[in-house]
This record gives C-alpha cells, sequence and structure tokens, in this order.
C-alpha cells in the first residue's frame, strides 16, 4: 500500500474507528474490545464493520456452546440448593417428611426429588412408622458441611460447555436433566483481525485530529482553513433503510379503486355483517342453495341460535320472486319462500350484497329512475367464505364488485368493461368463458393462465343481473352489467406470489424488500 493511500484511509476513519483501530494488533472478542475501549459494544460493531468495508480487517464469527444459570438455577444460587436446604431440616435429628414440607421452603416437586437424590447417594435414611421419617446419615453430614460439586458449578457459570473437565461435565449433565437450574446457549463470537491494508494503516499516527461538522461559526471567522476535515467515502456500503409504507394488499386497493374512479364510477359502502334477505335472496338464491349452509358461510350465532335480523317493510316482493316469479315473467323457484330464512345474519359472502342494497336505494323514487341513468358503482371490500385453506383459497378474502345500470348496455360492454381493468392490473391477455351464477344470465367467468401451477385461474365472476334481481329492487327491468373480481389472486401474479396466504404472512423481511405497487 502506498503511503497516500494509508493516508488517505486515516482521513477517512470515524472516532470510533480511531478508538478500536489501535487494540486490533491482537484478536479481540466484541466483547473484550469493548471493555478496553469503554465503548459500548454497539457501537465497537459498529466500527468493526465500517473497519470491514474500508479492509483494514476481517471479522470472524464462531459458534460457542455456553452453560448458564436458568430460572431455578438462579433462585438455588441465591438461597441455595434443594437437597442442601433439605438436609438443614434433618440435621438435628429424625424428622417426620411432612416437618419438612413445611418448614425448608419447597414446593411438593421439590421435596419429592430430593428424597430421591439423597436416597440415591445415602445421605439420608427413611423409615416408615405411622408416618414417612427421614434422618440424616455421616455421609449426609459431610455432603452438608462442605460445598457440593452441584454449587461450584453454579458459582461458575456462565462458561464456555469445552472448558469444563471431564468430572464437571458429569455434573453439568445431571443439572441439565433437573428442571430450569441450568440450559445451553449457542452464542455468536465475533473476533476481529488485521488485514495487511490495517497493519500498514497502524504505522501511521492516528493522532491527528479532524473535524466532524463544518458550522455556520466556522464560515463566518473563516476558521475552517484551519482545520482538517474528515473525508466522506461514498462508496462504501451502508445498511439498508426500509422506511414506512403501507401494506402490499392496501397499496393494490388504492390503485384498484382509482381505475374505477378514473372510469366514472362512484364507490359504494357497506357493512360487513348482513342478513340473508340482503346477501342471498335479493340476489335470487334460491334458500335450498348449498350456499346457504354452514359448511359454506359463516353466520352469527346469538347464544345457541343463530341471530335474526330485521327484514324492510317490502320483502313480499322478494319473497313473490321466489316463489311465483313476480311481474319478471319468470315462474321463481316454485319452492316456499321462508321469512325465518331470510333473517339469518352472516358475515358477507360478496360486496354484491352492495350491488342489491344500491339498486334497491336507487328504486325507491321508480318513476324517476330513468332520467337517472347510465349509473356505474364499484366497491373493493372485504368478504368471508368458511372455505379450506390452500393456495388459491382464503376464508377472508377481498372482491372487486362493480355494477352499470344502463338501458343500453350489453355483453360487448361488459366484456369491454373487464378487459379494460384487467389490462390495467398486468392482464393483457384474459379468458372470459360461458359460466352460471343463481342472479346473472349470461354469466361469465374471467381467467388467466397460471404458468407454474400449469392450469387455468378463475379470478372472478361476472354477467348481466337476471330481471329477477333488477325488477323487484329498481322497479322496472334494465340491463345491469355486474361483475365479483377476486383481488387476492389478482395482484399475487404482480409480488410473483404462488400462493396468496403469502399475502397475509406478515413477514416483516418480505414486507419490507416488497416493491411498491407502482402501475
Amino acid at each position: 500500500m502506498a503511503m497516500n493511500d494509508a493516508e488517505n484511509i486515516i482521513a477517512k476513519l470515524h472516532p470510533l474507528e480511531r478508538k478500536v483501530l489501535p487494540y486490533l494488533n491482537k484478536i479481540f472478542t466484541l466483547h473484550e474490545l469493548s471493555s478496553i475501549t469503554g465503548l459500548q459494544e454497539v457501537e465497537v460493531m459498529r466500527a468493526l464493520q465500517w473497519l470491514q468495508n474500508k479492509n483494514c480487517i476481517s471479522i470472524k464469527e464462531a459458534l460457542q456452546e455456553i452453560i448458564e444459570l436458568d430460572a431455578n438455577g438462579k433462585l438455588y444460587k441465591e438461597k441455595g440448593m434443594p437437597e442442601k436446604r433439605f438436609l438443614m431440616v434433618v440435621e438435628a435429628s429424625p424428622i417426620p417428611l411432612s416437618f419438612i414440607q413445611n418448614n425448608s421452603g419447597l414446593d411438593q416437586n421439590e421435596v419429592t426429588i430430593c428424597l430421591g437424590l439423597l436416597k440415591k447417594k445415602n445421605y439420608i435414611n427413611i423409615q416408615k412408622e405411622k408416618e414417612i421419617v427421614v434422618s440424616i446419615t455421616d455421609a449426609g453430614k459431610q455432603y452438608l458441611a462442605k460445598k457440593s460439586q452441584e454449587e461450584k458449578i453454579i458459582d461458575m457459570l456462565p462458561k464456555e460447555s469445552k472448558d469444563f473437565t471431564a468430572d464437571q461435565q458429569a455434573v453439568v449433565k445431571e443439572l441439565l436433566q433437573r428442571k430450569e437450574i441450568i440450559k445451553k446457549d449457542i452464542i455468536k463470537i465475533k473476533s476481529a483481525e488485521l488485514t495487511e491494508c490495517g497493519k500498514k494503516v497502524l504505522t501511521h499516527s492516528l493522532d491527528k485530529e479532524y473535524v466532524e461538522q463544518l458550522t455556520p461559526e466556522m464560515l463566518q471567522s473563516e476558521t475552517w482553513k484551519n482545520h482538517a476535515f474528515r473525508h466522506y467515502d461514498v462508496s462504501v456500503n451502508v445498511p439498508a433503510i426500509s422506511g414506512g409504507k403501507q401494506h402490499i394488499v392496501t397499496q393494490a386497493m388504492r390503485y384498484i379503486k382509482q381505475i374505477w374512479l378514473d372510469m366514472g364510477f362512484v364507490e359504494m359502502t357497506g357493512n360487513l355483517v348482513q342478513t340473508s334477505y340482503w346477501d342471498l335472496d335479493s340476489l335470487f338464491v334460491p334458500q335450498d342453495h348449498p350456499a346457504r349452509q354452514m359448511q359454506d358461510t359463516f353466520f352469527i350465532k346469538d347464544g345457541k341460535e343463530i341471530a335474526r335480523g330485521k327484514l324492510p317493510q317490502d320483502f313480499a316482493k322478494i319473497q313473490e320472486v321466489h316463489e311465483k316469479g313476480g311481474k319478471t315473467g319468470s315462474s321463481g323457484w316454485q319452492t316456499p319462500w321462508q321469512e325465518s330464512e331470510a333473517k339469518k345474519i352472516l358475515l358477507r359472502t360478496h360486496t354484491t350484497v352492495l350491488s342489491a342494497q344500491k339498486l334497491a336505494e336507487i328504486g325507491q323514487d321508480s318513476k324517476t329512475v330513468h332520467k337517472k341513468l347510465p349509473l356505474k358503482f364499484f366497491n373493493v371490500g372485504r368478504v368471508f367464505r368458511n372455505e379450506a385453506l390452500d393456495w388459491k383459497h382464503l376464508f377472508e378474502f377481498h372482491q372487486v364488485d362493480g355494477i352499470v345500470i344502463d338501458p343500453d348496455a350489453n355483453v360487448k360492454h361488459l366484456k369491454a368493461y373487464l378487459r379494460q381493468f384487467f389490462g390495467k392490473m398486468g392482464y393483457p391477455k384474459i379468458r372470459i368463458r360461458p359460466a352460471y351464477f343463481p342472479y346473472t344470465e349470461p354469466s361469465l367467468e374471467v381467467e388467466v393462465w397460471h404458468p407454474k401451477k400449469q392450469q387455468w385461474i378463475e379470478l372472478g365472476g361476472a354477467g348481466i343481473f337476471r330481471p329477477e334481481v333488477v325488477v323487484p329492487l329498481l322497479g322496472h327491468d334494465v340491463p345491469v352489467l355486474a361483475w365479483g373480481l377476486g383481488l387476492e389472486r389478482i395482484i399475487s401474479e404482480y409480488y410473483r406470489l404462488t400462493d396468496i396466504r403469502d399475502l397475509y404472512k406478515n413477514d416483516i423481511k418480505q414486507l419490507q424488500n416488497m416493491k411498491l405497487w407502482v402501475k
């Protein structure tokens, strides 16, 4: 290393580095360096990392197995080992076991252990008369008079495993088998060693003072001309800083909402808890449909019974549509409609419930509703399904819902809205195929090809609401385009996740390293 290279490094040394570097002509551990320099360990570690970045030292790590006191061990170090406390009670004469239990300060478990240990080593005699009586032997008196091997081990802890003698290792092994007296701990020991570059730097004086900060006073008095300033190495690696940011799902939700707002949609809002009437009946889902069963839907219980809600005053029109088709030209489901079934309270199974409520709200003035059209609404909200968890299913997730109420709307418009949305979400090519839903006709499913799973993945359903949905809610039949899309499945591709459960596992490192939602 040239002279000017060493001087250049010295000019860049932080005050912490200047304190630590002179002691590195020998190999010291982090703890030892902290004691020698008077710095905190975190300050020493920081200095070592900076010196390593400058290629002045190499940091080595070694694993050490340390034996240290556990909870009971700390207590016994203060009060004495249980077997010693046991013997102190019986030292004078034979003592009933009940007296020992009440006067030794030991719990029942400790007394039982002491009986076994002391009897095994011939330190006590046990006699069974009317009750158990314990007396100390001569060997027990000798044991009580001097410090035991167990006490000596406890006094020397913490200590590295390899530093115990063979006899001590046997005692340690025995203590490890007892409850929370001692424990093993594997720790990382860091040490620093000078490189050739560092050795060269140490041949120079480190006493020269360098100013860390340029102050206004120095500028005003021009005294800065008489000072040497520490050089800053802008090329050195520094720890990555993870600033605060929104959760990855929240970022995607904000982006999705903006897509629909930019297309002229108005956001709908509503409750997570709904009645079956709004969640299912208003959408022409038959009351014997599997979606109403406990294994598919989370019902809210009130005591032993499922809680019941209130129905709107005009609920009879929904009943009429289900039983006979109402004024829609349909024959309905031709089964009796139960008011008690419609009153059941549940966690909403889809955000389409908000679309039904919005149609009912608009239809309150059915005479003038045609003057308000066309209207467009959307919602991004949480829904709940009683489903088994796997890589593409959650029991709590988000749905992107929307409706377009327009006398001139048709399937072409529906497909255009879907393609526009999915294009902005990073899916230029999607597959739309026929499907079945109780409340739409025609019905469509949107799918994309999953390259890793090698299968088509459904991202959501769509269609045009049936007259049985629109007429009783809105007042007359108008084409209503509708869709409900699975948010988590849609955004997983952007984050390169093949399992949607990873979106919510709250892995801090993953969340810190995950890219921001930028489209």
